[in-house]
């Protein structure tokens, strides 16, 4: 049997205030909720990383020129009597032959970096690895970046003008116009058949005597 009029009505009013009453405390929990929760940041990944190295000036390159290597295989560019600054190395045993631009420049394992070279109507940009490599003073950590000889970025090389060779935060090397690099790079495609480069220190003896 059903209640009586009087007692249904209510019970259905007891009914709908226990409702309404289950609503409120509900939406008053869901909002505290969202009130306490923390609010998120983004926080940018060059922040949470070590500080950068501090940048070193530009070498002072007036006085540098290139130079030969003992065995032919290798043209260094830098002050006489001073560590290199700047090498292109060739090598042959590779098939192709690989061109490698060694930049001598304070590095740590793992950096990795852009080396942008322009001149000669041309910008050439080679990603270099910091590198553990052998160097007439010992192991050292350096710059370097390895491509086929045939590659169109060692054109930048392949003219006698002025070279700007930039790598961040080791500063700019200012390379006076030179037909050494060129030569060389073309030797290196030839895989070492066409005659061997000479240094520029050697171009002083080639020049005739003046007259007595």
């Amino acid at each position: 049997m059903g209640l009586p009029g009087r007692a249904a009505r209510q019970y259905q009013a007891r009914m709908l205030r226990r409702s309404a009453t289950l609503a409120l405390l509900f939406c008053l929990a869901a909002c505290g909720e969202r009130s306490d929760a923390p609010q998120t940041q983004r926080v940018q990944l060059q922040e949470a990383g070590p500080e950068p190295a501090d940048a070193e000036p530009s070498p002072d390159t007036a006085a540098a020129t290139w130079h030969v290597s003992e065995r032919g295989q290798a043209i260094s560019f830098g002050n006489e009597g001073a560590p290199p600054l700047m090498t292109l190395a060739c090598d042959l045993e590779s098939s192709p032959p690989v061109l490698a631009v060694i930049r001598h420049a304070r590095a740590l394992p793992g950096q990795g970096a852009l080396f942008p070279v322009m001149g000669n109507g041309m910008t050439s940009r080679f990603l270099v690895d910091a590198t553990l490599g052998q160097t007439d003073n010992g192991a050292e950590w350096h710059w370097e970046a390895r491509l086929p000889a045939s590659d169109p970025q060692w054109d930048v090389f392949a003219g006698p003008n002025e070279l700007e060779a930039t790598l961040p935060g080791r500063g700019m090397l200012a390379i006076a116009g030179s037909r050494i690099p060129g030569e060389f790079v073309e030797w290196c495609r030839a895989g070492g058949q066409q005659a061997p480069v000479a240094g520029e220190s050697n171009e002083a003896a080639d020049e005739p005597e003046p007259a007595q």
